[in-house]
């Protein structure tokens, strides 16, 4: 593996430009169907073309920032769980590692203040600089404890789509205003979405990740409740959100978005089913593993769901 391959998969490629794309769509059909633009139009919608794609470099970065830690404090523990996928100290010295995400959580601070100033929000940097700060505690105390690493990981997550909200936000604004309501729903119907999904996710990590995590005194929610109370957790949260989507596929036909509603019938609630039905009898490490990868993409066409608006 050559030295730029060992980085990508350090900072995660695939997953930044899953960010990447999540802020794209949010952009470009929900924010423009919030403030009711035709696609040739967007004089109410704060965000530049511009800044947007600043913001869009700004949480890559910081994103990144956050993975290069996270590998960091984790090359002992991914001895055990993933000796394959190790990159610090095999490809990347540790001291180098430390310098890049030093560069890119200052980059996408700096970026965050420009694009603060330029709009007069000071929530933008504000916001990004707790996610900076909450990525290196994750990383450094919060990913070994009980449940609340996994929380912190799951609001990261919702973060992607609300730091678009936040800098669509208005001095002076009133609850009112129809298409902040609107905005504000769809918001959080998709962070929702996105917390939700990544909890379950984070928990079946830490089942596919129990055996490093006892060797080094972890206490992840596996290790301290069991493999069954994971399990049944999980479960919880999967029948919680696969409930919430099919409720909202009542309200979808109404509109007559007969379309949307059979591609969230295919691609999110039967497979989030089907997962459902495979952690049941899920006892392996390549079986969590399986899990987590079908949850992920669930994530993907969640998200993809947005060209509908």
């Amino acid at each position: 593996m050559s030295v730029l391959q060992a980085f990508f998969k350090l900072v995660r490629l695939p997953n930044l430009l899953f960010i990447a794309l999540t802020q794209m769509l949010f952009r470009f059909f929900i924010l423009r169907f919030a403030f009711n633009n035709t696609l040739s139009g967007n004089e109410n919608i704060r965000l530049s073309t511009p800044l947007f794609y600043l913001l869009v470099f700004a949480s890559v970065c910081i994103a990144a920032a956050g993975y290069i830690i996270n590998d960091y404090f984790d090359v002992n523990i991914d001895l055990v769980n993933k000796p394959s996928r190790l990159v610090i100290d095999r490809y990347i010295k540790r001291r180098w590692a430390i310098v890049l995400h030093i560069i890119f959580s200052f980059s996408g601070f700096i970026i965050s203040c420009y694009i603060g100033y330029r709009l007069g929000n000071i929530y933008i940097p504000a916001v990004n600089l707790l996610v900076i700060i909450g990525l290196w505690l994750y990383s450094t105390t919060f990913k070994k404890k009980l449940l609340i690493g996994n929380v912190l990981i799951s609001l990261f997550t919702a973060w992607v789509i609300l730091i678009l909200t936040v800098s669509e936000f208005r001095f002076g604004i009133t609850t009112h205003d129809v298409y902040w309501q609107r905005l504000l729903k769809l918001s959080f119907i998709y962070a929702g979405f996105a917390f939700i999904i990544s909890l379950v996710r984070e928990v079946i990590k830490d089942m596919e990740d129990m055996r490093g995590d006892v060797k080094y005194g972890c206490t992840t929610m596996p290790i301290v409740w069991g493999l069954q109370v994971s399990k049944v957790f999980a479960a919880v949260w999967i029948v919680v959100i696969t409930a919430c989507i099919a409720a909202m596929q009542f309200y979808v036909l109404q509109l007559g978005w007969w379309f949307s509603a059979v591609y969230s019938l295919l691609t999110i609630i039967i497979p989030l089913l089907w997962v459902l039905r495979k952690l049941y009898v899920a006892h392996s490490q390549q079986d969590f593993h399986n899990l987590s990868t079908a949850v992920k993409l669930i994530m993907l066409t969640g998200i993809l769901s947005m060209v509908f608006f």
